[in-house]
This record gives C-alpha cells, structure tokens and sequence, in this order.
C-alpha cells in the first residue's frame, strides 16, 4: 500500500483546489437596459436635486421583466424593480425604484421611492 500517501496528497490537492474554485464569485454582464435606466433616473434626479452625485444599482438585487402591454397607446415591453442608493454627501438607505421599458430599449419612466 505504497500508494496510500500518494492518494492522500492528491484528494488534498483537489480538496484545495475546489475551496479555490468555490471562492470565485461570477461577474454579472453588463445589462444595457438597466444602464439606460440608472442614466436617465440619475438626470432626473440631479435636476430635482442637485447633491446627488451618482446612482448605485447593484444588478444582483434587481428584477427584470419582460412585458407586452400599455400604458394608454405607449407600449410597454420591460420592468426593471429593485434597490438604489442615491450618493449625495452622506451615506443613505436605499431608495426602491421602477423603470418602465419601452420599444428599442427606451426608458418611458424612472420612479423612485422618498424611503
């Protein structure tokens, strides 16, 4: 039974070896639907109020639906819903906001919550 330390060290190298892999955490691609949303809700918001400095989304923590309806003769074909926190000077909670999608991508409307 030579080949019991031998086995010993390569179930320690995988063991290693799969702490490692389970370690890496996997980037999210970058979503342009939720980027033009954060764009045009941070213009929104910097024209109401001039301290907000930037609009963080974690895009981990958000729903994206896709959608086929109206509002009036405007159609509507996604739903963006989650948590953003507006950075103004000091640190804040997060605001929860909606973003209604419209054809091409085209943001119809960036709502945020007061809280």
């Amino acid at each position: 039974m030579q080949f019991a330390p031998l086995a010993h060290a390569c179930l320690g190298l995988l063991a290693l070896t799969g702490i490692a892999a389970a370690q890496e955490v996997p980037r999210t691609p970058p979503q342009p639907e939720l980027e033009a949303c954060k764009t045009t809700g941070l213009l929104a918001l910097k024209e109401r109020n001039p301290a907000i400095t930037d609009l963080l989304i974690d895009p981990d923590a958000v729903s994206i639906a896709k959608a086929d309806t109206k509002v009036e003769d405007t159609p509507v074909k996604g739903v963006i819903m989650g948590e953003a926190y507006l950075e103004k000077r000091k640190t804040e909670k997060p605001h929860r906001f909606v973003c209604l999608l419209g054809e091409k991508g085209k943001v119809l409307l960036t709502f945020f919550t007061q809280e």
